[in-house]
Protein backbone atom coordinates (compact mmCIF):
# COMPACT_ATOMS: atom_id res chain seq x y z
CA UNK A 1 0.00 0.00 0.00
CA UNK A 2 1.31 3.33 -0.90
CA UNK A 3 0.16 6.57 -0.08
CA UNK A 4 -1.26 9.26 -2.64
CA UNK A 5 0.91 12.28 -0.98
CA UNK A 6 3.65 12.47 1.94
CA UNK A 7 5.35 15.21 3.75
CA UNK A 8 7.73 17.14 2.27
CA UNK A 9 10.22 15.06 4.62
CA UNK A 10 8.49 12.32 3.77
CA UNK A 11 6.43 12.22 6.67
CA UNK A 12 3.12 9.40 6.34
CA UNK A 13 1.26 11.20 8.85
CA UNK A 14 -1.05 14.14 7.48
CA UNK A 15 -3.67 14.51 9.96
CA UNK A 16 -6.10 16.87 9.01
CA UNK A 17 -7.37 19.56 11.38
CA UNK A 18 -9.93 22.05 10.74
CA UNK A 19 -9.65 26.02 12.12
CA UNK A 20 -12.64 27.44 12.73
CA UNK A 21 -11.59 30.48 14.07
CA UNK A 22 -10.00 31.35 10.83
CA UNK A 23 -12.30 32.88 8.09
CA UNK A 24 -10.16 32.19 5.25
CA UNK A 25 -9.85 34.27 2.27
CA UNK A 26 -12.68 36.16 1.54
CA UNK A 27 -14.65 34.15 3.75
CA UNK A 28 -13.33 30.48 1.73
CA UNK A 29 -13.98 28.76 4.97
CA UNK A 30 -13.24 25.93 6.17
CA UNK A 31 -9.31 26.54 6.91
CA UNK A 32 -8.01 23.12 7.07
CA UNK A 33 -4.14 22.26 7.54
CA UNK A 34 -2.73 18.91 7.31
CA UNK A 35 -4.58 16.90 4.36
CA UNK A 36 -7.18 13.99 5.27
CA UNK A 37 -6.51 13.05 1.63
CA UNK A 38 -3.35 10.77 2.37
CA UNK A 39 -5.47 8.03 4.45
CA UNK A 40 -7.45 7.80 1.56
CA UNK A 41 -7.88 4.75 -1.36
CA UNK A 42 -7.17 6.39 -4.86
CA UNK A 43 -7.07 3.58 -7.47
CA UNK A 44 -6.03 5.52 -10.14
CA UNK A 45 -2.60 6.53 -8.43
CA UNK A 46 -1.81 3.18 -9.41
CA UNK A 47 -1.85 3.26 -13.00
CA UNK A 48 -0.44 7.04 -13.07
CA UNK A 49 2.56 5.76 -11.27
CA UNK A 50 2.62 2.23 -13.43
CA UNK A 51 2.21 4.45 -16.74
CA UNK A 52 5.28 6.74 -16.06
CA UNK A 53 7.60 4.07 -15.02
CA UNK A 54 5.81 2.37 -18.29
CA UNK A 55 7.10 5.76 -20.25
CA UNK A 56 10.73 6.02 -18.69
CA UNK A 57 12.37 2.57 -19.58
CA UNK A 58 10.87 2.74 -23.24
CA UNK A 59 12.44 6.69 -23.16
CA UNK A 60 15.74 4.43 -21.30
CA UNK A 61 15.91 6.43 -18.07
CA UNK A 62 14.52 3.58 -15.74
CA UNK A 63 18.00 2.13 -14.42
CA UNK A 64 16.88 1.52 -11.12
CA UNK A 65 17.24 -2.92 -11.10
CA UNK A 66 14.68 -2.61 -8.23
CA UNK A 67 12.08 -0.74 -10.00
CA UNK A 68 10.59 -3.29 -11.79
CA UNK A 69 10.00 -5.44 -8.28
CA UNK A 70 7.97 -2.54 -7.19
CA UNK A 71 6.19 -2.14 -9.91
CA UNK A 72 5.24 -6.11 -9.61
CA UNK A 73 4.23 -5.69 -5.98
CA UNK A 74 1.91 -3.10 -6.69
CA UNK A 75 0.15 -5.06 -9.40
CA UNK A 76 0.14 -8.02 -6.74
CA UNK A 77 -1.53 -5.04 -4.72
CA UNK A 78 -4.24 -3.84 -7.17
CA UNK A 79 -5.19 -7.68 -7.93
CA UNK A 80 -6.65 -7.08 -4.82
CA UNK A 81 -8.14 -3.84 -4.01
CA UNK A 82 -9.21 -2.26 -8.18
CA UNK A 83 -12.76 -3.79 -7.57
CA UNK A 84 -13.26 -2.17 -4.23
CA UNK A 85 -14.70 1.53 -4.18
CA UNK A 86 -12.81 4.30 -3.71
CA UNK A 87 -12.55 8.21 -3.54
CA UNK A 88 -10.95 8.86 -6.66
CA UNK A 89 -8.93 11.46 -8.09
CA UNK A 90 -10.87 14.65 -6.57
CA UNK A 91 -10.42 12.85 -3.13
CA UNK A 92 -14.13 13.15 -2.65
CA UNK A 93 -15.49 13.63 1.06
CA UNK A 94 -18.80 12.04 0.34
CA UNK A 95 -17.81 8.51 0.76
CA UNK A 96 -16.06 6.06 -1.19
CA UNK A 97 -18.18 4.80 -4.57
CA UNK A 98 -16.80 2.73 -8.11
CA UNK A 99 -15.51 5.72 -9.78
CA UNK A 100 -15.15 4.66 -13.57
CA UNK A 101 -11.90 6.58 -14.09
CA UNK A 102 -10.26 4.86 -11.11
CA UNK A 103 -11.46 1.54 -12.85
CA UNK A 104 -9.96 2.76 -16.72
CA UNK A 105 -6.22 3.58 -14.30
CA UNK A 106 -6.65 0.50 -12.75
CA UNK A 107 -6.96 -0.91 -16.41
CA UNK A 108 -4.06 1.25 -17.63
CA UNK A 109 -1.67 -0.22 -14.23
CA UNK A 110 -2.35 -3.68 -15.30
CA UNK A 111 -1.67 -2.58 -19.67
CA UNK A 112 1.79 -1.37 -18.95
CA UNK A 113 2.96 -3.88 -16.48
CA UNK A 114 1.62 -6.41 -19.24
CA UNK A 115 3.24 -4.18 -21.99
CA UNK A 116 6.63 -3.70 -20.10
CA UNK A 117 7.06 -7.84 -19.24
CA UNK A 118 6.12 -8.24 -22.85
CA UNK A 119 8.60 -5.99 -24.25
CA UNK A 120 11.74 -6.10 -22.00
CA UNK A 121 11.66 -10.39 -21.35
CA UNK A 122 10.46 -8.95 -17.66
CA UNK A 123 9.16 -11.77 -15.08
CA UNK A 124 5.79 -11.65 -13.95
CA UNK A 125 2.13 -13.54 -14.42
CA UNK A 126 1.64 -12.10 -17.21
CA UNK A 127 -1.15 -13.98 -18.03
CA UNK A 128 -3.20 -13.27 -14.54
CA UNK A 129 -2.68 -9.99 -15.70
CA UNK A 130 -3.62 -9.83 -19.06
CA UNK A 131 -6.65 -11.92 -17.32
CA UNK A 132 -7.26 -9.09 -14.87
CA UNK A 133 -7.14 -6.17 -17.44
CA UNK A 134 -9.84 -7.71 -19.67
CA UNK A 135 -12.06 -8.17 -16.21
CA UNK A 136 -11.93 -4.44 -15.79
CA UNK A 137 -12.29 -3.59 -19.26
CA UNK A 138 -15.19 -5.59 -19.42
CA UNK A 139 -16.52 -4.31 -15.76
CA UNK A 140 -16.08 -0.55 -16.94
CA UNK A 141 -17.97 -0.74 -20.23
CA UNK A 142 -20.66 -2.50 -18.57
CA UNK A 143 -21.03 -0.74 -15.63
CA UNK A 144 -19.61 2.80 -16.35
CA UNK A 145 -21.25 3.76 -19.46
CA UNK A 146 -25.27 4.94 -19.04
CA UNK A 147 -26.74 3.92 -22.60
CA UNK A 148 -29.73 6.38 -22.08
CA UNK A 149 -26.93 9.48 -21.56
CA UNK A 150 -24.82 7.60 -24.15
CA UNK A 151 -22.23 8.51 -22.10
CA UNK A 152 -19.62 7.22 -19.14
CA UNK A 153 -20.23 8.16 -15.90
CA UNK A 154 -18.60 9.82 -12.87
CA UNK A 155 -19.29 6.13 -11.07
CA UNK A 156 -21.16 2.83 -11.57
CA UNK A 157 -24.70 2.97 -11.39
CA UNK A 158 -24.53 6.75 -11.45
CA UNK A 159 -26.12 9.49 -13.60
CA UNK A 160 -23.56 12.08 -13.10
CA UNK A 161 -20.79 13.40 -15.45
CA UNK A 162 -17.24 13.69 -14.87
CA UNK A 163 -14.75 15.62 -17.07
CA UNK A 164 -12.34 12.48 -15.68
CA UNK A 165 -13.44 11.17 -18.54
CA UNK A 166 -12.60 12.85 -21.30
CA UNK A 167 -9.17 11.30 -20.02
CA UNK A 168 -10.29 7.92 -21.77
CA UNK A 169 -9.33 7.86 -25.17
CA UNK A 170 -5.95 9.44 -24.00
CA UNK A 171 -5.05 6.37 -22.25
CA UNK A 172 -5.46 3.53 -24.54
CA UNK A 173 -8.92 2.53 -23.09
CA UNK A 174 -10.96 2.83 -25.94
CA UNK A 175 -10.17 4.74 -29.43
CA UNK A 176 -11.14 8.64 -29.68
CA UNK A 177 -13.73 7.55 -32.84
CA UNK A 178 -15.59 4.71 -30.73
CA UNK A 179 -19.40 6.23 -30.34
CA UNK A 180 -19.48 5.89 -26.52
CA UNK A 181 -16.27 8.25 -26.49
CA UNK A 182 -18.16 10.32 -29.05
CA UNK A 183 -21.01 10.49 -26.78
CA UNK A 184 -19.38 11.18 -23.43
CA UNK A 185 -17.56 13.92 -24.77
CA UNK A 186 -20.96 15.43 -26.08
CA UNK A 187 -22.15 14.81 -22.96
CA UNK A 188 -20.11 17.12 -21.15
CA UNK A 189 -20.02 19.51 -23.05
CA UNK A 190 -24.12 19.81 -22.28
CA UNK A 191 -23.66 18.80 -18.73
CA UNK A 192 -19.95 20.50 -18.28
CA UNK A 193 -19.41 23.63 -20.04
CA UNK A 194 -20.25 26.63 -18.38
CA UNK A 195 -19.24 29.82 -20.12
CA UNK A 196 -16.84 28.60 -22.15
CA UNK A 197 -15.04 26.27 -19.56
CA UNK A 198 -15.14 22.84 -18.05
CA UNK A 199 -16.50 22.22 -14.48
CA UNK A 200 -14.51 18.59 -12.74
CA UNK A 201 -18.31 17.99 -11.95
CA UNK A 202 -21.51 19.32 -10.51
CA UNK A 203 -20.61 20.11 -7.14
CA UNK A 204 -24.77 20.95 -5.96
CA UNK A 205 -25.84 19.45 -3.16
CA UNK A 206 -22.70 20.07 -0.41
CA UNK A 207 -20.40 17.55 -1.92
CA UNK A 208 -17.04 17.11 -0.67
CA UNK A 209 -17.65 19.16 2.33
CA UNK A 210 -18.16 22.68 0.80
CA UNK A 211 -20.91 24.77 -0.18
CA UNK A 212 -22.31 24.11 -3.56
CA UNK A 213 -21.19 25.42 -6.52
CA UNK A 214 -17.21 26.45 -7.77
CA UNK A 215 -14.77 27.46 -10.62
CA UNK A 216 -13.97 25.96 -14.21
CA UNK A 217 -11.36 23.72 -13.57
CA UNK A 218 -8.13 24.85 -16.04
CA UNK A 219 -7.19 21.21 -16.24
CA UNK A 220 -10.18 20.25 -17.42
CA UNK A 221 -10.69 22.51 -19.84
CA UNK A 222 -7.59 21.53 -21.40
CA UNK A 223 -8.69 17.99 -21.58
CA UNK A 224 -11.88 19.51 -23.80
CA UNK A 225 -9.18 20.82 -26.15
CA UNK A 226 -7.24 17.82 -26.68
CA UNK A 227 -10.68 16.24 -27.58
CA UNK A 228 -11.42 18.48 -29.74
CA UNK A 229 -8.69 18.33 -31.74
CA UNK A 230 -8.98 14.13 -31.41
CA UNK A 231 -12.28 14.70 -33.34
CA UNK A 232 -11.08 16.98 -36.06
CA UNK A 233 -12.65 20.02 -34.57
CA UNK A 234 -9.65 21.62 -34.76
CA UNK A 235 -10.75 25.17 -34.98
CA UNK A 236 -12.49 24.68 -31.82
CA UNK A 237 -9.88 23.09 -30.11
CA UNK A 238 -7.84 26.10 -30.96
CA UNK A 239 -10.17 28.71 -29.71
CA UNK A 240 -10.22 26.89 -26.56
CA UNK A 241 -6.40 26.67 -26.04
CA UNK A 242 -6.28 30.29 -26.96
CA UNK A 243 -8.71 31.07 -24.05
CA UNK A 244 -6.89 29.40 -21.84
CA UNK A 245 -3.83 30.32 -22.38
CA UNK A 246 -4.86 34.41 -22.34
CA UNK A 247 -6.01 33.66 -18.43
CA UNK A 248 -2.42 33.72 -17.72
CA UNK A 249 -0.95 36.19 -15.28
CA UNK A 250 1.61 38.24 -15.94
CA UNK A 251 4.78 35.63 -15.29
CA UNK A 252 2.78 32.44 -17.06
CA UNK A 253 1.14 31.04 -14.00
CA UNK A 254 -2.24 29.77 -13.95
CA UNK A 255 -4.36 28.81 -11.02
CA UNK A 256 -6.50 25.43 -10.27
CA UNK A 257 -9.90 26.54 -10.93
CA UNK A 258 -11.29 29.90 -13.09
CA UNK A 259 -14.32 31.73 -12.02
CA UNK A 260 -15.61 33.31 -15.51
CA UNK A 261 -18.49 35.31 -13.85
CA UNK A 262 -15.64 37.24 -11.49
CA UNK A 263 -13.47 36.77 -14.09
CA UNK A 264 -10.76 36.38 -11.41
CA UNK A 265 -8.38 32.58 -10.53
CA UNK A 266 -9.59 30.49 -7.83
CA UNK A 267 -8.50 27.75 -6.21
CA UNK A 268 -4.66 26.81 -5.90
CA UNK A 269 -2.30 28.72 -7.13
CA UNK A 270 0.08 28.49 -9.26
CA UNK A 271 -1.52 24.60 -9.82
CA UNK A 272 1.46 22.67 -11.05
CA UNK A 273 -2.45 20.02 -12.29
CA UNK A 274 -3.54 22.65 -14.72
CA UNK A 275 0.09 23.38 -16.36
CA UNK A 276 0.75 19.49 -16.98
CA UNK A 277 -2.16 19.66 -18.49
CA UNK A 278 -1.36 22.57 -20.69
CA UNK A 279 1.41 21.15 -21.98
CA UNK A 280 -0.25 17.85 -23.18
CA UNK A 281 -2.73 19.59 -25.06
CA UNK A 282 -0.02 21.61 -26.35
CA UNK A 283 1.33 18.73 -27.80
CA UNK A 284 -1.95 16.89 -28.80
CA UNK A 285 -2.86 20.44 -30.73
CA UNK A 286 0.88 19.81 -32.35
CA UNK A 287 0.14 16.63 -33.63
CA UNK A 288 2.66 14.90 -31.57
CA UNK A 289 0.23 12.58 -29.53
CA UNK A 290 -0.96 11.27 -32.86
CA UNK A 291 2.28 8.98 -32.89
CA UNK A 292 1.01 7.76 -29.27
CA UNK A 293 -2.32 7.30 -30.33
CA UNK A 294 -1.31 4.96 -33.12
CA UNK A 295 0.88 3.02 -31.29
CA UNK A 296 -1.47 2.39 -28.70
CA UNK A 297 -4.34 0.41 -31.64
CA UNK A 298 -2.96 -2.53 -30.97
CA UNK A 299 -3.79 -2.49 -27.29
CA UNK A 300 -7.24 -1.42 -28.24
CA UNK A 301 -7.78 -4.69 -30.59
CA UNK A 302 -6.49 -6.51 -27.84
CA UNK A 303 -8.89 -4.96 -25.11
CA UNK A 304 -12.05 -5.47 -27.51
Amino acid sequence: QVQIMYGIAGERQLAETTLPWLPGYQGAAPVRIGNAAASQLQLDVYGEVMDALHQARAAKLLTNPQSWSLQAAMLEHLEAVWHEPDEGMWETRDGRQHFTFSKVMAWVAFDRGIRDAEAHGLHGPVERWRSVRDTIHQTVCRDGFDAGLGSFVQGFGSDKLDATLLLIPFVGFLPHEDPRIQGTVAAIERGLLVDGFVLRYRTEGGVDGLPGGEGAFLACSFWLAQAWFMQGRHDDARALFERLLALRNDVGLLSEEYDPQARRFTGNFPQAFSHVALVTAALTLAGEAQDRTRAMEPVRKAAE
